[in-house]
């Protein structure tokens, strides 16, 4: 870092605001996404950070939480945060440890390995992090701020600037089909929930979903002890081709966010009808279990609660269940997050500025954010355009304007520098007048007057006489 001069110095001013805020950027999440935000904006300079995590030390993100295969599904090669300095790699980490032998033997990163790599990544950047700390609202105030409230706090915290780097659900919550409203909450979870898989030891377990989420739960619910589980697919076949590895590149990662929006909602329409499949090693996870059983072509149309559990219906059969899992996903929906409701109202969506072609309609698509190229919120209408710039949308809902740079390692360097570099532009935005004045106002001469002789100086008429 060093010899790359980093982190850069602090340049910010705060000398053309009335109204001292407590930071300049407020990052929203201290998972992965949150801890490169934090770590590139340093390196840019922009030293007045705080990021802030909901969770305690340790347990930010989904790693130690619902994060429930051994290992990470990304090649153990993606470069991850490490914002272009090799010693920040997993690999350099993993190495400094084990040695090239064991990164050679390694085939995938454990899961619990990656959540240490990044609990070594804060504490060697020394990033600013404040865990258990909880936001509830985030509003704009009179003077050009924002302020962001925190739960069991009196007066909020002030910003500049705010990113939202809250992961998958980021910007929505669990996607639950409507049949969940007919059964009680003691007898499903969404697949992101905390489930105690301890206590469906001998008990019959349904599992919704084909992707790999609903295998990791299929295959820690048998590895605890279920007596039976069921997955449920809405599908005819299981998901097997994963479109988007034809074109994982780095053309895509850095040019994506300049393709048209035609294009843009093609590729990642075909992530509905060709979803990323389940890792083969997840599969095998679950089928090794002869008390493993699958239903293709049968989403649940209809539970009920009997005296002995669940009783769920296909198109085809009727299972009786103790226990249901919904590996269903995430849904966008700014509104049903209550830090997000002064926004909601006011963010350009998808579906606020493109129209699809007949026959390739997806609401799931047109409820995410129409983000700017820095990841920034667009606005509806042109009066809060300013307001919502302040504000980033650092989070998986992203994808669809920039690509899949926040769903995973192999695309984080790119993103958090191309959020960073468009915080540091709308910064020196803002501050351009005072920067015109420091540059004006800069007097400190370079030459001391020695550095030559006054018989060495030819005189003119308008020569001035100079002293050493």
């Amino acid at each position: 870092m060093e010899d790359l001069n980093l982190p850069a110095r602090s340049w910010v001013t705060q000398a053309s605001h009335e109204n001292k805020p407590d930071y300049d950027v407020i990052v929203i999440g201290g998972g992965m996404l949150g801890l490169s935000a934090t770590a590139a904006l340093l390196f840019q300079g922009v030293t007045s950070v705080l990021c802030l995590d909901r969770a305690e030390q340790g347990r930010e993100g989904p790693w130690l939480n619902y994060a429930r295969m051994p290992t990470l599904r990304t090649p153990k090669t993606a470069v991850g945060p490490a914002l272009g300095v090799p010693a920040l790699t997993f690999r350099a980490w993993f190495d400094a440890q084990y040695g090239a032998d064991a990164w050679n033997e390694l085939d995938k990163i454990p899961t619990p390995m990656w959540m240490a790599y990044l609990c070594w990544y804060r504490k060697v950047l020394e990033l600013p992090v404040r865990n258990q700390t909880n936001v509830t609202d985030i509003a704009f105030c009179d003077n050009g701020l924002l302020a962001v409230s925190i739960m069991g706090h009196a007066a909020p915290l002030t910003a500049r600037r705010v990113v939202i780097a809250t992961g998958i659900d980021g910007l929505g919550q669990p996607a639950l089909p409507p049949v969940t409203d007919k059964i009680s909450r003691q007898f499903y979870a969404h697949s992101s929930d905390r489930v105690d898989f301890q206590a469906l030891r001998g008990k019959r377990v349904g599992v919704v979903g084909a992707g790999a989420s609903a295998m990791d739960n299929a295959a820690t619910a048998l590895e605890s002890g279920a007596s039976r589980v069921d997955l449920f697919v809405r599908r005819a076949s299981l998901p097997d081709i994963d479109k988007f590895s034809g074109i994982s590149h780095e053309g895509l990662i850095v040019g994506y966010v300049t393709l048209p929006d035609e294009i843009k909602w093609k590729i990642m329409r075909s992530g509905y009808e060709f979803p990323v499949p389940a890792p083969r090693d997840s599969v095998l996870r679950v089928f090794r279990h002869a008390n493993a059983y699958m239903h293709l072509d049968s989403p649940i149309v209809d539970a009920r609660e009997n005296s002995d559990g669940l009783t769920v219906r296909t198109p085809h059969d009727e299972v009786e269940l103790d226990y249901l899992i919904f590996a269903t996903g995430f849904a966008c929906a700014l509104d049903k997050r209550p830090e997000l409701r002064r926004l909601a109202p006011l963010v350009r969506l998808w579906q606020d500025s493109f129209t699809p072609a007949a026959g390739e309609e997806c609401a799931g698509l047109a409820a995410l954010p129409d983000l700017a190229d820095d990841f920034s919120f667009r606005a509806k209408n042109p009066e809060h355009a300013n307001e919502l710039s302040r504000v980033y949308a650092f989070s998986f809902d992203a994808t669809l304007s920039h690509g899949k740079l926040t769903s995973g390692a192999p695309g984080l360097t790119e993103a958090a520098q191309r959020l960073a570099r468009g915080i540091v532009s709308s910064l020196l935005r803002d501050d351009a007048k005072s920067i015109l004045q420091q540059f004006e106002n800069y007097s400190r001469s370079e030459l001391m007057g020695d550095e030559w002789s006054p018989e060495q100086v030819v005189k003119t008429a308008h020569t001035k006489e100079t002293t050493p």
